[in-house]
């Protein structure tokens, strides 16, 4: 296939993906108000007006057509498996959106998901890349850590859409920075993949952030799906760098993964942390995230959420441009940065808290 082939299915895939999403997001609004399928203010939410939640299917049929429709031109062996898997995801989060299912149902089902990936896309992690001394692994290993990898991000992507722009925004930043790799070293079927999600999630932002009649929230079912297709890229981002011995090949892409994924990922071990320390139960809600943090300071939704994609950002310089240093010593140095910026917002909510109480006194 020629270059410029390559490039029509990717640019066709994203304004495909970008304009059907632009179009549809309307019609699901007015439907979700008709229907009074709303997300509910209750004592979690940063938002005090009843909102249409149903972003997400909006993000999935404009990722699923395009990606069906124009990838055609390229031989992806695995993509009925993906898109088999994300309509799994679909399915759990519209129920809960509209429903509310059990927390073991839903997991139940991530897990499914999951494995028609794994087993039947073989989409999986095979090696360590020299993590611990380790490198290949069994097979059993594999699939186990990579149903566990799965789970991770789809429900660290769920536990960051909170604020207006945050979930989408991440998402568009982790996509961005697998797509440019996957192009710059000619693996232009994921391309395709990356660049039909991409477009689907900036149609989203937009109405979710600059939305005043026609505001939308992406729901379970967004970041379900989201949490999904960003695993799978980071796999294939892994995998495709086992033997770094091409050109523009990661050293260090377990570390570099990391990195890209570092607020989901981050935040998510800090309120499991906070939570266990609090003797409650790791899956309990409560407002104890970053962008909970954010809001308290005083941050509105917006400035909120474009501090913290800057904070990701910064994650994703370092990342790739320490990639040759090693697993362990880039992997160090993103756990530092990660803990200190999961601080940061709770250590000037109490020096704000100190200097008030002084103030009060005085």
């Amino acid at each position: 296939m020629y270059p410029f082939t390559h490039y029509f299915y990717i640019a066709a895939s994203f304004v495909f993906s970008l304009l059907l999403c632009y179009k549809v997001i309307p019609s699901v609004i007015q439907l979700a108000k008709k229907k009074k399928l709303y997300d509910e203010p209750n004592h979690r939410s940063s938002h005090t007006t009843v909102i249409p939640s149903l972003g997400g299917a909006a993000i999935f049929l404009g990722f699923s057509l395009s990606i069906l429709i124009f990838s055609n031109g390229f031989m992806i062996h695995e993509l009925k498996y993906i898109v088999a898997a994300t309509i799994i995801m679909f399915g759990l989060g519209i129920k809960d959106d509209i429903m509310e299912i059990a927390p073991k149902t839903k997991l139940i089902g991530q897990i499914f998901a999951a494995l028609v990936v794994i087993i039947m896309g073989d989409i999986r992690f095979t090696n360590f890349h020299g993590i611990f001394g380790i490198h290949e692994i069994n097979y059993f290993l594999s699939v186990l850590f990579t149903v566990f990898v799965i789970i991770v991000v789809t429900n660290g992507f769920n536990l960051i859409d909170g604020i207006d722009g945050l979930a989408s925004g991440i998402s568009g930043l982790c996509v961005a920075s697998f797509g440019v790799w996957f192009f710059i070293t000619g693996n232009y079927e994921y391309v395709v993949l990356s660049a039909a999600l991409l477009g689907a999630l900036i149609s989203f932002f937009r109405f979710n952030v600059f939305g005043k009649h026609n505001k939308i929230f992406m729901g379970d079912t967004g970041s379900l799906i989201l949490g999904l297709l960003i695993s799978i890229l980071m796999i294939r981002f892994n995998e495709l760098n086992v033997y770094p011995d091409f050109a523009y090949a990661i050293q260090s892409a377990p570390a570099v993964s990391i990195g890209i994924l570092a607020v989901p990922l981050f935040d998510t071990a800090r309120v499991m942390i906070i939570r266990i320390k609090n003797k409650k139960s790791p899956f309990h809600p409560d407002k104890n995230h970053v962008h909970h943090r954010m809001i308290n300071l005083g941050f509105k939704h917006a400035a909120a959420s474009v501090r913290i994609m800057a904070v990701n950002i910064l994650f994703i310089v370092v990342a790739f441009s320490l990639s040759n240093i090693g697993n362990e010593a880039l992997l160090t140095i993103i756990i530092a940065m990660g803990v200190f910026f999961s601080w940061l917002p709770s250590y000037l909510l109490k020096r704000r808290d100190k200097k008030q109480a002084e103030i009060q006194t005085a």
